[in-house]
């Protein structure tokens, strides 16, 4: 089944050549279906590249989903044109009365900033409590995930000196979190971040689990016990030239990043990327959508039950 994007956005002719299947409005209101309701909160300054990976992990499932692409203030984005956030994107209040089978946060470019600095942390905030009322399942990626945790447990990220970048071996954990289903013993996820909390700190917090790590970089997939909240620390959504991208830009700004980790051919930058994530990360997104979202979510909306606050 295909994911249902508004006419004309521009993922929509990039995911059609890879041979991805997408459905727009017009011919999706003629199935007589329930389809998914899953809002992305776009946090990133490139909306349109992350956009374009996420759509693509969403659209690998046999469920009709409609998207809500959410912004959460009305200044003009980085690297996105003014133009595309008034054609395709709601301001938050214009959903807020709606609930969700499934909500996305992205990460953000904000690592080095406390989160009270974070312009627009208050509205973080309303939106993190929002989501507890209105959405089923809510997926949290990278500075989302450990904004989250801040949050609702009170927990604080430690900021490394050298940034966690590149693609790192990870372990499975609870073979039998249907989030994992399918899962290879050992697999493969890309990071990009200065944030860090420590594996003990999960596990010290009644109904969460840690069900993916890497020795390298910690704790990767931390799930609640009521399947209502995920957290990812990493960037299963990357494309193959992203960490790449991040690298050449972070030297040409005169930084003096470290090469990504077992990323290029021979940890060598003029050598292509060693790709070898995908295959897991579109699995992740597969099985959260099947097994946290369509399997627990109500068929009427108007049941969803408020989650309970968790404990801090």
């Amino acid at each position: 089944m295909p994911i249902r994007i508004p006419e004309q956005l521009p993922a929509q002719n990039v995911l059609q050549g890879e041979n991805i299947f997408t459905m727009d409005m017009d011919r999706a209101a003629n199935q007589d279906i329930r389809p998914l309701e899953v809002g992305i909160l776009n946090l990133m300054p490139n909306k349109i590249e992350t956009e374009v990976q996420l759509l693509r992990l969403l659209s690998n499932t046999p469920l009709q989903i409609n998207v809500d692409l959410i912004r959460i203030d009305n200044q003009a984005p980085k690297n996105t044109p003014q133009s595309h956030m008034d054609s395709f994107y709601h301001d938050f209040s214009s959903v807020a009365n709606k609930k969700y089978d499934g909500l996305i946060v992205t990460g953000a470019p904000l690592a080095l900033l406390d989160y009270e600095d974070v312009k627009y942390w208050d509205t973080m905030t309303t939106i993190l409590e929002w989501a507890q009322r209105h959405v089923n399942s809510t997926l949290y990626l990278c500075w989302a995930a450990h904004a989250a945790m801040y949050h609702f447990y009170s927990i604080t990220r430690e900021l490394r000196e050298e940034k966690f970048s590149g693609v790192y071996k990870h372990s499975v954990n609870d073979p039998h979190n249907e989030l994992l289903r399918g899962f290879d013993p050992t697999f493969y996820a890309p990071h990009s971040r200065y944030g860090h909390i420590d594996k003990s700190l999960y596990n010290a917090i009644d109904g969460l689990s840690v069900v993916a790590e890497s020795d390298e970089v910690g704790a990767y997939i931390v799930a609640s016990d009521d399947k209502r909240m995920v957290f990812v620390t990493g960037h299963p959504e990357y494309d193959p030239d992203t960490l790449k991208d991040e690298y050449f830009r972070d030297l040409a700004a005169g930084q003096f990043p470290a090469i990504p980790k077992n990323y290029f051919e021979g940890d060598d930058p003029s050598k292509p990327p060693l790709v070898k994530w995908r295959s897991h990360g579109s699995l992740l997104f597969t099985n959260w959508l099947n097994y946290y979202v369509y399997q627990t979510t109500p068929y009427d909306l108007n049941q969803l039950a408020e989650k309970s606050q968790p404990k801090r």
